[in-house]
Formats: structure tokens, sequence, C-alpha cells
């Protein structure tokens, strides 16, 4: 296994975080839908608006992948934690830097008390689908995800 340090993102990964933001959305075909920015990252990763997790796979002081999460509250279980965004750069998925990545999200879970983690994953994503199988995650296939965008907030809201 390849010496990688995975641990808690701080502010100084910000501009690391965002590029494989960016690196993540081209291999989900969809580059033009990321609208954040390094700055955002900062304010609402580390800033006084703080609202989400991180932590980072680093080697040779490059980040490599990067795990983002938020906490929320399912009226039927209680505190659940959100897994928004996990990703390796393809170079680097043999050496189970994304196991350690998702191994932080859980024990952020746990030391929390979540009654429950979450996440999405694309139906073709067959990495993904493949990693959560192999973990033993229970992939729904009953639940469609919904969403609305400031565009359809204004159209809703007239």
């Amino acid at each position: 296994m390849t010496n990688v340090l995975v641990r808690k993102a701080e502010e100084k990964d910000a501009k690391g975080i965002q590029a494989l933001v960016e690196e993540l959305a081209l291999y989900e075909k969809a580059p033009k839908e990321v609208s954040t920015t390094e700055q955002e990252v900062l304010r609402f990763g580390f800033g006084p608006d703080k609202i989400f997790d991180a932590f980072v796979a680093e080697m040779h002081g490059n980040i490599v992948g990067f795990a983002l999460c938020f906490w929320k509250y399912s009226t039927w279980k209680g505190k659940a934690l959100y897994l928004e965004d996990f990703y390796v750069k393809p170079d680097f998925r043999k050496d189970r830097i994304g196991h350690q990545l998702f191994q932080k999200v859980v024990e952020l879970a746990k030391t929390e008390d979540a009654q429950r983690l979450e996440w999405l994953v694309l139906d073709w994503n067959d990495i993904g689908l493949n990693f959560y199988k192999k973990i033993g995650a229970k992939l729904d296939p009953e639940w469609i995800s919904g969403m609305l965008f400031p565009a359809d907030f204004d159209r809703l809201l007239e």
C-alpha cells in the first residue's frame, strides 16, 4: 500500500478539495454543473458559516481524494450523517484510499451517535456501486432523489 495520510480537512486543503470537486463533476459527465468556488469551500467548511466536514487523502503533499459530509435529521431515525461527495483520483484507487476515507466518515458517524449514514450513487457508476456492495451497504432501489434549484424557487414563489 502506498504511503498516504487520511485526515480531517484543514483550511489549507480548500483549493485541493475544489479541484477534486471539479474532477468528480467531469467524471460524472457534468463539468458545467459546478458553481461552487474555493472561497465557498473555505466559508462553509472552515469559517463561521461552517456547514460541512471533510476528510482528505494526502500523498506527498498532494490531495488525491476527499470525502465531504454534513449532518441532517431524520424524523424516523434521528441524527444522520449525509455523505455528499466521495472521490479518489483514478490512479490511486487501487491503494484502498477510498476505503480509508469512507472509514473516516463512518468513524465520525459512530463517534457522533448518528443513527444512519446516507449517500447517493449514480446508477451507472459501477466503481461506486461495487465499492458499496463490497462493504455490505444497503442500496435502496425505492427512493427517488428530488431537487429544486434557484430558478425553481422563483417559479414556485410567483
